[in-house]
């Protein structure tokens, strides 16, 4: 058996935090039992990045009763709970994946599972799928397709797809309506504002909070933020979801004015140098930084090391700079995503939508490789559709269902 782990001795603390996920993941509860007695995944090799929590275990396991073999590496290099790596190492999940991971070896373990000729992959942000395009290639064409969580990792499939050099198909289970809707507003909304508390102990009431990007993830903050009685201020470079923001009761303004205002900052979309130097340098004394997009470029880290005069670790997951003028700027979980480096990311109820999402694309990949052209894919409606119902089922709700009468109405142009 082949993994590499922090330290196995966690393993028996790791069981015990699956085990509590699990009883909070009903939707993928039923999926593993339908995967245990029918195995659709029997003889599938699958490599996955993702972080590695105890909701991903979840997931993990359920393919693992479907007869899959898992491979599996950090998404982040700050975001792996070492005892549930250890559990999973000792259930015979090839892990390789440790909080605190080097930039070198956090790819070194996402090469390590490519090279394990895999049929599936499953990515969370788009490296795999970037490293078997641009470093694999053998590997990639044997792939028979893949599923991608992130909006991050979807742009940068979609690019691959534009440019003609998609090697095999790929679902966006990102895109569909139960996690969209669902993981990047209600989940990353709780979960950055519960690692913005673990890491600080603030009080967010009062405070004056700038959310830049007004997608679902920055909606969900926003909603949050309020709700905890912040003033909330957005930033914004597409009209329409501006316009939105503004409907939606906050204020919207650029950034270069709301550099001025913010106690808080938390960028959401995605993108590249949305907060700079000349951001910085307009702040407050004492402002918090927090990212809550999939990689550490949004707060520009770089800037900031360089116009600061002095630097130190004053909280764990919490750094102050000092500025030229004697200003302090405090920055979570270095400029990486501050839900799963300062706290343990979505909660389990959120993210059992979302895996189930990708326990079920993944078996209508193999059920359809042959069919499938490589190409990004939305998740089929009747999965999105079925993953909402078994939610709703789980939480003892009924709903309605349209009559023969109704369809027929519906269905009518008269």
């Amino acid at each position: 058996m082949s993994y590499k782990v922090k330290d196995l001795s966690l393993a028996d603390k790791g069981k015990v935090q699956i085990e509590w996920a699990r009883k909070h993941m009903p939707v993928l509860d039923i999926i593993h039992e339908e995967f245990s007695k029918e195995k659709p995944l029997k003889g599938i090799r699958i490599s996955a990045v993702l972080h590695v929590t105890k909701e991903t275990a979840v997931l993990v396991e359920t393919l693992m009763a479907g007869g899959a073999e898992v491979w599996l590496a950090a998404s982040n290099p700050l975001s792996t709970q070492d005892d549930v790596a250890a559990a999973l190492a000792v259930e015979g999940v090839h892990v390789f994946a440790w909080r605190g991971e080097t930039q070198e070896e956090y790819f070194d373990a996402i090469k390590t599972i490519a090279e394990a000729q895999p049929h599936i992959v499953i990515d969370d942000g788009g490296d795999l799928h970037a490293y078997l395009h641009s470093s694999a290639e053998e590997i990639a064409r044997k792939v028979f397709g893949g599923t991608e969580e992130t909006t991050t990792g979807v742009h940068r499939l979609k690019a691959m797809e534009k440019q003609k050099i998609l090697k095999y198909p790929v679902i966006a289970v990102n895109n569909a309506l139960t996690k969209f809707m669902f993981d990047n507003r209600y989940g990353t909304g709780q979960s950055t504002i519960d690692g913005i508390l673990r890491a600080t102990n603030i009080l967010i009431a009062g405070k004056i909070v700038v959310v830049a990007g007004y997608g679902w993830v920055g909606r969900g903050i926003a909603l949050r933020a309020r709700g905890m009685g912040a003033r909330v201020i957005i930033t914004e470079v597409d009209p329409i979801r501006a316009l939105e923001a503004v409907m939606d009761g906050f204020e919207v303004m650029k950034m270069d004015k709301a550099a001025e205002l913010g106690d808080i900052f938390i960028t959401a979309t995605g993108n590249i140098d949305v907060i700079t130097k000349r951001h910085f340098e307009k702040m407050k004394d004492g402002v918090i930084l927090a990212n809550a997009g999939h990689f550490d470029v949004e707060v520009s880290v770089r800037d900031l090391e360089s116009i600061a005069v002095s630097k130190r670790e004053i909280r764990n997951c919490v750094t102050e700079y000092v500025l030229p003028s004697g200003k302090r700027l405090y920055l979570l979980g270095k400029g990486r995503l501050v839900n799963l480096v300062c706290a343990e990311g979505h909660s389990s109820e959120v993210m059992d939508m979302s895996f189930a999402n990708q326990a079920l694309s993944v078996r209508y990949i193999v059920e359809n490789k042959d069919v499938l052209e490589k190409r990004v894919y939305d998740v089929p409606r009747e999965i999105d559709s079925r993953v909402a119902e078994l939610k709703l089922r789980s939480m003892g709700i009924e709903i309605d269902s349209l009559t023969e009468e109704q369809r027929r109405y519906l269905e009518s142009w008269k």
